[in-house]
């Protein structure tokens, strides 16, 4: 076992169980003022969390995680939630935030030290590997 995998496998579990944490409470999923189409993409964020963490946990441990393909579609699938959590503050009106100019980014403490943990385990395990 590299510490590769377990630096992508930390990432992938806090991939699956962030979303629900911080998002399954008063200021998104039960927050009044949001309109259902809004709760709506919010379900689908932190259920997509969970599908990305977990098929990330599944290329890396199951019988043949051994593999390149088996490592990048791991790495691939740990950051994306990630690089489409910083590329959310492109779309036109969208905040980090509510209300607005409370803070930049405060999920920046958490999607580019887990990008940096998807990249740096994904280069050991290629050394491993090779």
């Amino acid at each position: 076992m590299g510490i590769g995998k377990v630096l992508i496998s930390l990432v992938a579990v806090e991939t699956a169980v962030g979303p629900y944490k911080f998002d399954w409470n008063e200021t998104h999923i039960y927050n009044p003022a949001w309109p259902p189409h809004a709760k709506f993409h919010n379900a689908q964020t932190m259920s997509m969390g969970g599908a990305l963490g977990g098929v990330s946990l599944w290329h890396l441990w199951k019988g043949s995680g051994d593999t390149r393909e088996a490592l990048d579609a791991a790495a691939i699938c740990a950051a994306l939630y990630w690089v489409t959590n910083i590329s959310a503050l492109c779309y036109p009106g969208s905040k980090a935030v509510d209300p607005p100019d409370t803070a930049s980014f405060p999920q920046a403490k958490f999607a580019l030290p887990s990008l940096a943990l998807v990249a740096l385990g994904y280069l050991l395990e290629r050394r491993r590997l090779s």
